[in-house]
């Protein structure tokens, strides 16, 4: 259950820094100040959360591997793109504001049932991170549940974009409990109900898109997958050629 657990790990801390480093593209162009600040507030909360995974995916890592020395800076800036295991969504560019609220909302609600999961399991370690985790988690909820409603029932050209991000991203939202090999065997051995938290993410969703005035997309039921497992989209490259150029070019620097 070793390398299922380091995967696991990796998984979570994948997430969190890649959805991270999309919202940190908006700091300095945000549509107004408050929520220019806002957003690169949650991308520091995300990328916090993923260094604590990472930290704890290494000293699995290193204590797997003798003649390993993983760090959080080597899994974050020296893997390459088949190694991360991030969700298909959270790689999806930003495109406008309501595309980035959308990815955002749909992303953060499945991380709130998942962590609430989490903070009960039987690793002292993941359930830790998970607990101060979610105090974040549920403030990206609300930030973006209010923001899905300002759109949605907003004006008729607020609906509209969010409408189209909503088509947009819908078909990545499967892949989240999609389970891969690893995840079913931490799940198993955790006692994770994934049933639920895709029952209590499609409640929370259906019911904040109705005070939107809008709907989930119907006949929607085929999604994407493949970023569990390292297949992921072209956007994936582009993001890691970014983020891992200085460390790349200057190896040795510590986060």
């Amino acid at each position: 259950m070793k390398n299922e657990l380091i995967d696991f790990t990796l998984y979570l801390a994948d997430n969190a820094l890649i959805i991270g480093h999309r919202n940190s593209e908006w700091c300095g162009h945000g549509p107004v100040l408050e929520q220019d600040i806002a957003i690169t507030n949650i991308s520091l909360d995300l990328i916090g959360q993923a260094r604590n995974f990472y930290q704890y995916a290494a000293q699995l890592i290193n204590e797997e591997n003798t003649e390993a020395k993983a760090t959080e800076d080597t899994l974050a800036y020296l893997r390459d793109g088949w190694d991360f295991k991030n969700s298909l969504l959270t790689e999806h560019p930003n495109g406008d504001w309501a595309q980035t609220i959308t990815r955002q909302f749909f992303f953060s609600v499945y991380q709130y049932y998942l962590y609430q999961q989490l903070q009960n399991c039987s690793n002292e370690q993941i359930a830790a991170i998970a607990i101060k985790a979610l105090k974040e988690v549920t403030y990206h909820v609300k930030w973006s549940s209010e923001w899905m409603i300002r759109l949605g029932d907003g004006t008729e050209e607020s609906n509209s974009r969010l409408k189209k991000a909503i088509d947009n991203l819908w078909m990545f939202t499967g892949e989240l409990f999609d389970l891969s090999a690893y995840e079913s065997v931490i799940y198993s051995a955790w006692n994770i109900d994934n049933d639920k938290i895709k029952n209590e993410w499609e409640s929370k969703v259906k019911g904040i898109l109705e005070e939107a005035t809008l709907e989930i997309p119907v006949n929607a039921t085929w999604h994407q997958s493949g970023g569990k497992t390292g297949t992921h989209s072209e956007h994936l490259g582009f993001l890691l050629a970014e983020m891992q150029s200085l460390q790349r070019a200057y190896p040795g620097n510590e986060w």
